[in-house]
Formats: C-alpha cells, structure tokens, sequence
C-alpha cells in the first residue's frame, strides 16, 4: 500500500522504511485488549465498535449509532486526512453528541481501527480465495477474475488503505496490522502461482520476490485509481493480471 512517497507497508520487504516491522499483535487486530474473548461478530466487524464497546453486546439501537460515527468518520477521513480529523468533527457530522461517541470508540485511533477491522475482513477473504493458476487459459482467466475480485475490495476501503500507508501518521500497531496483511496476500499469490508447475516438476526461482513486486503493482495501480486518476478498471485489472501470468513464467502455448 503505496503513500505520496512511494512507500509501501512491506517498505520494499520490510526493513527499509523507519519502523522496523514487528510480529502482528493479534489481540490489537481485533481491536480489544489482550486475553479477552471475542464476542460473535454482528455483520460487518466494525458494527461491533471500539474498545469502549467491547465488553457488551450492542442492541440494534447501538449498532445504528456504531453505523452513523462510522460513516461520518469515513467521509471526514476521506477529506481530512487522518491527522486533520477531530472527535468533534466526526459528532458534528453524525449529529451525535461528544458524550455517546465515548460509549462507542475511545477516540479516533479507536474509530479508524474498527473501520480498518471492515478493510482486514474483505482483503483477507481476497487473499484466501487467491486460485491456483495453471499454465493455459483457463489460468489466465481464474487470475483475472481474482484481480478484479482485489480491485473491487480495495475500492469499497480504499480511504482507510490510504491512511494506513501513510505509516507516520498512524499508530503502531495499526500500521502491524497492514503489514500482515500484505504479506498474507503475498504468500497466497506465491502459492497460487507456483503450486501447478511445482506439481509438474517445475520450481520457479525467486518467487516470494517476483509475488511482492506483483502485489505491489497491484495496489499502485489501485491508489492510484481511488485518488481519480482516470484509467479503465475491467482493461487495467485485465492487463495486470496478465502481466503477472507472464512474470511466473506461465504461458498459454
């Protein structure tokens, strides 16, 4: 995930950015304190709320109020930035009051948190669901349909996957758990990639690098699509993915 600079949350493979990466907390990236259970989801995970609501099951009246700071977080993101928002721009927008957000969420790392929690939900689906791409043209056509399958979950959180690039301005943490996330999308494309032509007796060298450098195309392309760089989506999901065909050396000869 690609910042103004150029930077991504592997920072090149990790170990060039500022922060070294760490093992993901995994109780942070459920958004609630270490050693506590998890509650059964209500729909999207984010409907849950943040830290505040974690030891209490939410009523439809608390969900709709979880629903509203949610949606008024992410417009006032959208155009703020994340270090230009303020809890009194995310009430006024959502036309609630400074003391029922703090019921809620514990300030705006924990608001951001939660909708990141709805970003993490779709791309881990995304990278589970990457196929296994043979070496013919029913190969290129599963890839395509999974790089469209990318570019669609990006768009519906591309705000908070721009926010969370931009590894100053957020919490460790929260940065940790992009991190993993890149990298989960990495190992899966890896797999996908080279698992029929290792059954076939063919290693692929370099993999893991040949999957970062594709992933990372990927999400550029992506940025730069969510900031309104006006290119066609179906025709550039089409040409990345065989793009990628070809960086694994698959052919439909």
């Amino acid at each position: 995930m690609t910042n103004d600079a150029g930077r991504t949350p592997a920072q090149a493979g990790a170990g060039a950015g500022q922060r070294p990466a760490r093992a993901p907390a995994v109780a942070a990236a459920a958004g609630r304190p270490a050693g506590r259970a998890p509650r059964k989801p209500q729909g999207r995970p984010s409907l849950g709320g943040g830290t505040p609501a974690q030891d209490r099951e939410l009523r439809a009246q608390g969900r709709e109020t979880v629903r509203k700071l949610l949606e008024a977080g992410m417009i006032e993101f959208e155009g703020r930035g994340f270090g230009g928002v303020r809890v009194d721009d995310v009430v006024k927008r959502a036309g609630i009051s400074h003391g029922t957000f703090y019921l809620y969420f514990a300030n705006k790392e924990d608001l951001f948190k939660a909708l990141l929690r709805d970003a993490l939900h779709d791309m881990e689906i995304v990278a589970g669901d990457f196929p296994v791409v043979t070496s013919d043209e029913t190969g290129r056509t599963v890839l395509r349909q999974w790089v469209r399958k990318f570019f669609s979950a990006y768009g519906s959180h591309a705000t908070v996957i721009r926010i969370l690039s931009s590894a100053d301005l957020v919490p460790d943490e929260v940065y940790s758990d992009g991190l993993q996330l890149f990298f989960s999308i990495a190992e899966a494309m890896t797999t996908g990639m080279t698992a029929a032509a290792e059954a076939a007796g063919k290693h692929q060298e370099h993999a893991e690098l040949t999957a970062v450098a594709c992933l990372m195309m990927l999400e550029r392309v992506n940025y730069l699509i969510s900031t309104e760089v006006q290119l066609p989506v179906e025709e550039m999901a089409d040409r990345i993915a065989d793009i990628m065909f070809a960086a694994f050396g698959l052919t439909t000869a």
